[in-house]
């Protein structure tokens, strides 16, 4: 029996390194706001879906505009964002249950393809699958330590690591019952000190976080 999937959206932050007055997830994306394509594109992959969208308390307000002025048509459940994205990852948990896989992605990460979702969540519900599993590409620039005491990183044994982060649902309950550490730097970072087993997966070259006004340009042009 194949598991449920809830797709958990991260969109709790301020985006201030986008500059201006408006959040990064809403900013226009080829005439839809980013977090909108987000979403739409994994439920491309996976229309069957839970949906549960974080998002700062204050703007509330102008997501369900935005909802209402682009048709959006998803369910969705809102949950209120933390004090860090660790924080509202622990309070979209709360809505999901045990027994299912969870799904986190970033909300201003619009550029990945339904085909990586569905393979991703085909291996999940494998049985004896994986408890975690990550999208990752190769790391092609040469790396250097800004401690000279230190060798050059060997970019052979190291990966860039995206999202959508998939879990078993009830793995990363219990990992996210840890007291918070600023180590913490992403979902499996989570998962892995509290014992969880990650698997990496072929991530997308394409798959970019929109955080600065030349990541929304060159996603303009990707579109």
């Amino acid at each position: 029996m194949s598991r449920a999937v809830y797709a958990v959206f991260v969109a709790g932050g301020s985006g201030t390194r986008m500059g201006g007055d408006v959040p990064k997830q809403f900013l226009d994306l080829g005439g839809i706001p980013i977090l909108q394509r987000s979403v739409e594109r994994f439920l491309d992959a996976a229309p069957d879906s839970r949906v549960i969208v974080v998002l700062p308390e204050r703007h509330l307000d102008q997501w369900q505009e935005l909802c209402l002025q682009h048709a959006v048509s998803f369910p969705q459940t809102i949950v209120h964002g933390g004090m860090t994205r660790f924080h509202s990852v622990q309070n979209a948990l709360e809505k999901v249950p045990d027994g299912a896989i969870v799904s986190i992605h970033d909300g201003v990460r619009p550029l990945f393809t339904p085909g990586l979702v569905r393979a991703m969540l085909d291996r999940m519900q494998l049985p004896g699958g994986p408890q975690a599993l990550i999208p990752a590409v190769p790391v092609t620039d040469t790396l250097r330590s800004t401690d000279p005491s230190q060798p050059a990183p060997d970019r052979s044994r190291l990966v860039a690591v995206q999202t959508p982060q998939m879990f078993l649902s009830e793995v990363l309950k219990q990992a996210y019952r840890q007291p918070y550490d600023t180590a913490f730097t992403d979902d499996a970072s989570v998962a892995e000190r509290a014992g969880a087993r990650i698997e990496l997966f072929p991530g997308e070259k394409y798959n970019l976080k929109i955080t600065t006004p030349e990541d929304l340009a060159l996603a303009r042009l990707l579109i």
